[in-house]
């Protein structure tokens, strides 16, 4: 039997990748501050959510989702910083990505926590 596609982790891994790409032009620009911010919370969602995929209890899974939700919106601010300061490139694509991100994110706590 095949096993379905967990969606959460294909899109935290692509936005990752993504933020990686737009850190490195960052970087270009030297605005190293910002970078690295941006660099570390945007790739801990999908770390946090991959480890939770192996919690020892439902707690523990939705701890480790809710240290992706606040990794979001720290994400959300530096992505915010960048899209309304002069001389960043667009971080609109990330924006929108992360919205979706957030809105799966927020369903799978509430629904874990039905359950």
């Amino acid at each position: 039997m095949e096993e379905k596609e967990n969606i959460i982790i294909k899109l935290t891994f692509q936005f990752a990748l993504d933020v990686i790409s737009y850190c490195e032009e960052l970087q270009i620009d030297k605005k190293y501050v910002i970078a690295n911010q941006l660099l570390k919370s945007g790739t801990l969602i999908g770390a946090n959510i991959r480890e939770a995929q192996n919690a020892k209890s439902k707690a523990n899974f939705i701890h480790k989702f809710k240290i992706s939700a606040k990794e979001i919106e720290e994400t959300i601010y530096w992505l915010e910083l960048c899209k309304f300061s002069k001389n960043y490139p667009n971080a609109n694509n990330l924006i929108e990505q992360l919205n979706n991100i957030s809105r799966i994110v927020n369903k799978i706590i509430i629904t874990t926590k039905q359950k």
